[in-house]
């Protein structure tokens, strides 16, 4: 039975697909229907049913995912230990990163840690907040450094690195500029170019709206930050967006509701780091 074999079939099971999990693998759908057919050749039973429009686990393949999943794990922990048993800090650290951060936080990590650690190859992968955290889940990366959520998944680990302050802005030429104390109210009678309503960003500032029982116009949502600064500046709506974001370009709209996010990095506590994982978190909280 082949490690290889394991991991893919956990990935289709993840996808509910033959051609998603070969696109996240970065291998051809035959090379997945191969793997698959070696670990139902091992054990003798159909793991995978195959259906029109999606791929569903049979009842042996539910009892497989959950005992693969395990040892999967196990042997990652276990290359991880024996790794960490040299004094080498070295390999390769993979890392999902929200784009946000990744553009505007994660530079001067990067740069630091290659000039103290060269060995160490990074494989950074861009990825929604909510999409990161379950790339850490799936046993995709080791870390991700992501918009920190209200609720917090108790088999992860989440430390908090920055406070990120939010405002109200719009474009100079908007009508809410022209207003000298808007109000929350004001803003219903325009659109919003906001990220999706599943980010934690957005339920953040949809539970505000909510809390005053006024309905927000959400439109052309976008997950880019910097893609909504642009939009916001040619007009196109009103917008929240990190403090140090604010520039000539937007108008700050003096709303008067305090909003913050949490930025931080989490791990899964049921895998062992690497060392290169060890040593970027501790320059993180440094």
């Amino acid at each position: 039975m082949d490690l290889i074999d394991l991991k893919t079939f956990i990935k289709i099971a993840e996808t509910g697909s033959f051609s998603a999990a070969a696109e996240q693998l970065h291998v051809t759908q035959p090379a997945v229907s191969k793997r698959l057919a070696n670990l139902e050749q091992t054990f003798a039973t159909p793991l995978i049913e195959r259906l029109p429009r999606n791929a569903r686990l049979t009842e042996a393949g539910k009892l497989l995912k959950t005992r693969a999943e395990h040892i999967i794990r196990e042997v990652e922990n276990t290359q991880a230990l024996i790794q960490n048993l040299h004094e080498n800090v070295g390999g390769t650290l993979s890392i999902a990163t929200s784009h946000h951060i990744g553009l505007h936080r994660l530079p001067e990590q990067i740069r630091r840690f290659v000039k103290d650690y060269p060995e160490v190859d990074f494989d950074l992968r861009f990825l929604a907040s909510e999409d990161a955290e379950q790339a850490v889940l799936n046993g995709d990366v080791e870390l991700a450094l992501m918009t920190l959520p209200e609720t917090q998944n108790p088999l992860m680990e989440y430390h908090t690195l920055w406070h990120d302050d939010l405002i109200f802005v719009a474009s100079k030429e908007h009508p809410l500029s022209t207003l000298d104390t808007p109000e929350l109210k004001d803003l219903t009678k325009y659109r919003a170019i906001l990220p999706a309503a599943n980010t934690i960003t957005f339920q953040k500032i949809s539970t505000i709206f909510q809390r005053h029982q006024l309905q927000l116009r959400p439109s052309i949502p976008t997950n880019y930050l910097e893609t909504i600064k642009m939009m916001v500046s040619v007009g196109l709506g009103w917008s929240v967006l990190p403090e140090s974001m604010l520039d000539s370009s937007l108008q700050l709209l003096k709303i008067g509701q305090p909003l913050r996010r949490e930025l931080g990095v989490i791990h899964d506590t049921r895998r062992m780091l690497s060392r290169a994982a060890n040593a970027f978190l501790k320059q993180l909280e440094h």
